[in-house]
């Protein structure tokens, strides 16, 4: 991720990643306490744009992340590679553009971060991540249907294909990592108190089009904590109630509705190679 997303540069002021970070730290804890010579652990590479002032450095150590913390100093026509060199499985920037959308073309989750209004509270040892499904967990396959044909059109189309799993969208592989982590803090026993929870939360209905994304997620062998189908409602007031350290969405419509409800939101580009 940028650097600025964790800390503000021009002051000593946390960015809107800070909560996201301090929480992968509690959950690698829990994770080094029952696993304590696994190396899958949570990593965050932070990319400072301004390597020789050391400003950097010393933040990370004052808020105790170094262990979790690796800091590069990477231009921007190599910052692709760099992350398929690192196995990337989550790219946050601070600001859209090019890069953000290459990174999605070549299959990473990448997404752009947003800092919300407000603060709103969130879970010190509990990461909550929630997902958006079309264009993010999903292929935009069904958004392209309901953009050409209308509210009906996309209705009859998840009728007709109700059964038939939808493609992969570019977080696929970051859910996977996270319910990962989850079965194996589950066998030590820690399943209502998992320090890892995963939610879906979709414009999609109760009817054929929720029980296709949810359909979907069997089929992938996927279970995610908690599955919300608004039907068309909003995204605000389950997000109040859920309280995420970070939320993708694909709509610019949702993110604002994220922000204003103090929620830490990421827009996610859809891929160009996407039909």
């Amino acid at each position: 991720m940028s650097s600025r997303l964790l800390f503000k540069q021009e002051q000593q002021d946390r960015g809107p990643a800070f909560n996201f970070v301090k929480a992968l730290k509690a959950v690698n804890a829990e994770l080094r306490s029952h696993y304590p010579e696994s190396e899958e652990l949570f990593k965050v590479i932070l990319i400072d744009d301004n390597p020789s002032s050391g400003i950097l450095k010393h933040k990370i150590h004052e808020h105790g992340l170094k262990d979790l913390i690796t800091v590069l100093s990477v231009t921007e026509d190599q910052l692709v590679s760099e992350l398929k060199t690192n196995n990337t499985h989550l790219y946050l920037s601070d600001k859209p553009g090019l890069k953000v959308q290459e990174a999605v073309n070549e299959g990473i989750a990448a997404a752009t971060m947003s800092t919300p209004k407000t603060d709103m509270p969130v879970s010190e040892d509990q990461l909550h991540v929630v997902f958006d499904g079309d264009a993010v967990l999903f292929s935009n396959e069904s958004e392209l249907v309901f953009q050409s044909d209308g509210l009906q059109g996309y209705l009859k189309n998840e009728k007709q294909k109700v059964k038939i799993p939808m493609n992969e969208g570019p977080f696929k592989g970051f859910l996977e990592v996270l319910i990962k982590l989850q079965k194996k803090l589950h066998s030590k026993g820690l399943c209502k108190k998992c320090p890892i929870r995963t939610y879906l939360v979709t414009s999609r209905g109760a009817g054929c089009d929720g029980y296709r994304a949810l359909n979907t997620l069997h089929t992938w062998g996927l279970e995610l904590d908690e599955s919300v189908l608004l039907g068309g409602g909003k995204k605000g007031p389950t997000l109040q109630r859920i309280r995420p350290h970070i939320f993708f969405d694909d709509q610019k419509s949702h993110i604002n509705a994220a922000l204003e409800v103090g929620s830490v939101a990421c827009l996610v580009p859809s891929p160009k190679n996407n039909k």
